[in-house]
């Protein structure tokens, strides 16, 4: 059974929002918590169901969010427990990249192998547009899942550190630690990804 979460500081609630403000509030972060729990699930029915037990778990657990703080943070930390504590033992698609040796400018490298712009650009930010929304989804959900889930709420959901940690429960160097990682992760992913969809031509280098 999924355990319903505290205050994203741990702390004891002392002021409960109204019902009617609290009910309001859920009915704004659904939406986006349905995008995010899609990413994570790659599966709408899948996606759905989570939501709908995040929601009934923030409703019976009401009392657990502190007004005043981040609620949208507050229900997407009741997703991703809930996604940790049931869907993530669904079989996932197994990874064909290897992210042992991912190096920190594996963009820059791969990009000008083929020709892609660099001058004044990103390269992660030019696969992004490229690939679309459905195809980063599948970058990320290549990646071990604790990298691949702050990545997605970072890159994704636009999330901050310091919001990441309240998801997430952890502390925000924490955060900064998985990102880092998980940046470099991501460039090989996304990068497999564009090959596969020849987005762009495959390179010597692995």
């Amino acid at each position: 059974m999924t355990t319903m979460p505290t205050a994203p500081d741990g702390s004891t609630n002392t002021q409960a929002l109204p019902p009617h403000d609290f009910e309001r509030a859920l009915a704004e972060v659904v939406a986006p918590a349905y995008g995010y729990a899609l990413r994570l699930t790659r599966n709408r029915a899948d996606a759905e169901d989570l939501v709908q037990e995040a929601a009934l778990l923030a409703c019976r657990g009401r009392d657990g969010f502190q007004a005043g703080t981040n609620f949208k943070a507050w229900f997407f930390r009741i997703v991703t427990t809930a996604f940790w504590g049931k869907h993530r033992r669904d079989s996932r698609r197994p990874s064909t990249v290897d992210f042992e040796d991912a190096p920190e400018l594996q963009l820059y490298q791969r990009s000008a192998e083929v020709g892609l712009p660099l001058t004044g650009e990103n390269p992660t930010a030019v696969l992004f547009e490229r690939l679309g929304t459905e195809r980063v989804a599948e970058a990320l959900a290549a990646l071990p899942e604790e990298f691949g889930v702050v990545c997605t709420l970072y890159f994704m959901e636009d999330f901050a550190y310091h919001e990441i940690a309240d998801v997430l429960g952890v502390p925000v160097g924490t955060v900064r630690s998985r990102l880092h990682r998980g940046r470099r992760m991501l460039q090989k992913a996304l990068w497999q990804v564009a090959v596969d969809a020849g987005v762009v031509g495959a390179t010597t280098g692995s």
